[in-house]
């Protein structure tokens, strides 16, 4: 079952055609748009009276369906090639590209059981949050994941628990095992919880995150951890990664990363991804016009 966005995104009226119509006694009518942007929305271009035919007669009106400078851009396609553009930077505030749901658009819709890996040392407290960057900067990263269950049906109320480093390779939060090694004891971490919080499946399975592409570390590929609940109870924890040439391409090129350079440790030789069989652990992923990065994953539980 492929779900439907379930993300709105926001257009405006044109202030002069909600005052001619008020005077006129006539009501606008209001389309609500699916999208995936991030919030509930009208639209000024399926559903806009034209106020030239109104001023013309109060008794024959028209739909304006030509293009409008203040109207927000459709949901880009997946099939766009924005290879040319530089990767953004400075973290979710520069994130505006209009995100299509990309499962709706047929892409990354394989059902595969999600293997169970560790949880690692550095769980922390969370909390329920689609932005979960606290501002800091970064290549903007919007992630989605769909949850299915054996017969790759979406499930729906299904609690999506994610953290990760910065891109510095540090995680933030005092509640975990071993906070020396997650944050290096440095205050400014151990005071945050940034990159770290949950979201609920809705109906179709889905859930957004606004986040920063993560930093390496030692030992370990760049990765994000999981959780799966379903009331109260954890049906998977486990962790996603990204394909090394791109890895290596933005942690080399990007100016918020290019400091630390090529990660020490890949997919292939990582101490939790299995050298062999790997790829069933790294999300899809593309760049949006806007430079920022769309990734997404289809996750399978046995619920």
């Amino acid at each position: 079952m492929i779900p439907t966005v379930k993300i709105l995104s926001r257009r405006r009226l044109l202030a002069r055609a909600t005052s001619l119509a008020a005077s006129l006694a006539i009501t606008l009518p209001v389309t609500g748009l699916v999208g995936c942007g991030g919030s509930e929305s009208v639209s000024d271009s399926d559903s806009r009276t034209d106020t030239t035919d109104l001023a013309e007669s109060d008794s024959d009106s028209s739909t304006d369906t030509s293009s409008d400078s203040d109207s927000v851009a459709s949901d880009e396609s997946l099939a766009q090639d924005n290879s040319a553009i530089d990767w953004a930077s400075g973290g979710t505030d520069s994130m505006s590209a209009e995100y299509p749901n990309p499962f709706d658009a047929g892409y990354g819709n394989t059902c595969d059981l999600t293997s169970q890996t560790t949880a690692g040392p550095c769980y922390s407290d969370t909390v329920a949050r689609e932005d979960i960057s606290e501002g800091r900067v970064g290549l903007p990263t919007r992630l989605c994941f769909r949850l299915v269950d054996a017969n790759c049906d979406p499930v729906a109320g299904a609690v999506v628990d994610i953290w990760h480093c910065d891109r510095l390779g540090v995680y933030s939060g005092d509640a975990m095992q071993s906070v020396n090694f997650c944050t290096g004891g440095d205050s400014e971490y151990t005071s945050n919880d940034f990159f770290r919080g949950t979201q609920t499946t809705d109906a179709d399975g889905v859930v957004w995150f606004s986040t920063c592409f993560p930093g390496w570390y030692s030992s370990r590929a760049v990765h994000i951890h999981f959780i799966v609940s379903i009331n109260n109870t954890s049906y998977v924890t486990s962790q996603v990664g990204f394909v090394d040439d791109l890895v290596d391409d933005i942690l080399t090129s990007h100016a918020e990363y290019s400091s630390r350079g090529t990660p020490d440790t890949h997919n292939y030789n990582d101490t939790v991804f299995p050298s062999s069989g790997y790829e069933e652990y790294l999300l899809d992923t593309h760049k949006m016009s806007d430079g920022s990065m769309l990734a997404w994953k289809t996750l399978m539980i046995n619920a």
